[in-house]
């Protein structure tokens, strides 16, 4: 039953978003997207909304039926991961002030001004080298696997500037791992978490929610994890400098503008929007 976590997710993150949404509309948290369209914001906490009230059935369902494959070894590292930066995430979409970007966050710590922005990035620095702690790794291994974690947690949030591009990029990435390393164990342990982005996906991209940085850093967080559990030393040595090249381009430049002038990138970025 590995597959169970991906699939109950799935449907209570499907089940519980028409409501939230309308909550969050009733009760006045929206946010207009690049469009000008008033959105219910943020919704990516519906992610691990779903994530926690599946435990209610996995957790007794490994305890008590011994069913000790529907929940992978490495689930407890992706709760405290995934979970502590999704809040970060929530406390910089509610709590978050003008500065954006490493520079911007830099700059407004430097003249003395709290930076939501900044904690975000220190605070999941932090999860990162805890959850990396006890896998064995060398410490070249274990510095590799952090810097990875936390620059792709933070490439999802960059990316995170027009509906559904952090689930398209991160339904590419999952199939990518999954084909290349022909293993699906990394997708049944982060599935907890996968089934919420694929559910929440489909409103995101059709421009009925704004997931926020909360979603976004939840989309990120799995996708590094992801990256660790699937590649070896070398595939995450190779993904970390992809990773901090589009990181340092999209500090100076628009990831955006290049989308947009891309071919096949421009169409994939808008396939799904409404019109």
């Amino acid at each position: 039953m590995p597959a169970l976590p991906l699939i109950l997710s799935f449907l209570l993150a499907g089940f519980m978003t028409p409501a939230a949404l309308r909550s969050l509309r009733e009760e006045g948290h929206v946010r207009e997207n690049y469009r000008g369209r008033s959105l219910p914001f943020p919704a990516g906490w519906l992610i691990l909304a779903a994530a926690a009230v599946a435990l209610v059935v996995l957790a007794p369902l490994r305890e008590l039926a011994n069913a000790d494959d529907v929940l992978q070894p490495e689930v407890g590292l992706a709760i405290v991961y995934v979970v502590g930066v999704g809040l970060l995430g929530l406390v910089d979409d509610v709590f978050s002030g003008q500065s954006r970007g490493w520079r911007g966050h830099g700059r407004a710590v430097m003249s003395g001004s709290f930076a939501t922005g900044a904690l975000k990035a220190v605070g999941s620095l932090g999860l990162a080298l805890y959850v990396m702690t006890g896998r064995d790794f060398s410490t070249g291994e274990y510095l590799v696997a952090v810097g990875l974690l936390v620059l792709t947690t933070n490439l999802f949030n960059l990316l995170d500037l027009r509906p559904g591009r952090s689930v398209k990029v991160f339904v590419l990435l999952g199939l990518g791992l999954t084909v290349g390393a022909w293993d699906l164990h990394p997708l049944w342990a982060l599935g907890l978490f996968a089934g919420g982005v694929l559910a929440l996906g489909v409103y995101d991209v059709r421009e009925r929610a704004m997931l926020g940085d909360t979603g976004s850093n939840v989309i990120g967080a799995v996708a590094g994890l992801w990256l660790v559990l699937a590649l070896g030393t070398t595939g995450q040595i190779v993904a970390l400098a992809v990773v901090l090249a589009i990181t340092v381009y999209g500090e100076f430049r628009s990831l955006s503008a290049f989308i947009e002038r891309t071919p096949g990138f421009r169409q994939l970025d808008s396939f799904g929007r409404p019109a």
